[in-house]
C-alpha cells in the first residue's frame, strides 16, 4: 500500500467481478482482502440494481461482507462520483476492530426498498435471490 493509498470498505457493485468493478480498476485500486464489518450495519437492495448499507445502533445490526481495497486518494473522489445517487463515503467498522473509509448509504435511499440484511452481503443476495 503506497503511503497515499486510502483503504475502502465495498459492499456492492464495485467489488471484483460485478458491474462497477472497473471504476476501482479505473482509479488503480488494489484489492487487499475479503472480510466483515462488525455486526453495526444493516443492507437494502435498491430496485436489485445495487445495495445500500447503513450503520444502526440499536441493536439490530449484523455483519455485512465486504472487500477491502488500497485506493489511491486521488482515485477515491472518482469513484465516488461514479457511484449511484444516495451513496457516500463514511468510516466502517470492520470485524478485526479496524476502521476504514467504505461506501454507505444515506437513511433516505433504503426508504421504500427491500431489506436483505438477512443475506449477509450484496453477492450472497445476488448467488440466493437470482436462482
Amino acid at each position: 500500500m503506497n503511503q497515499n493509498d486510502v483503504l475502502l470498505a465495498v459492499n456492492g457493485t464495485l467489488m471484483r467481478g460485478l458491474k462497477l468493478n472497473h471504476n476501482m480498476v479505473a482509479a488503480k485500486a488494489t484489492f487487499v482482502r475479503e472480510t466483515q464489518t462488525e455486526p453495526a450495519y444493516r443492507l437494502w437492495t435498491i430496485n436489485d440494481e445495487h445495495p445500500a448499507m447503513l450503520r444502526v445502533t440499536d441493536g439490530t445490526g449484523t455483519k455485512v461482507a465486504v472487500e477491502v481495497w488500497s485506493v489511491p486518494a486521488a482515485g477515491l473522489a472518482e469513484i465516488l462520483l461514479n457511484e449511484p445517487p444516495g451513496l457516500c463515503i463514511g468510516k466502517v467498522g470492520l470485524e478485526d476492530g479496524s476502521t476504514v473509509l467504505g461506501v454507505v448509504g444515506e437513511p433516505a435511499l433504503v426508504e421504500g426498498h427491500r431489506e436483505i440484511t438477512v443475506y449477509g452481503g450484496w453477492r450472497s443476495y445476488l448467488t440466493q435471490h437470482r436462482q
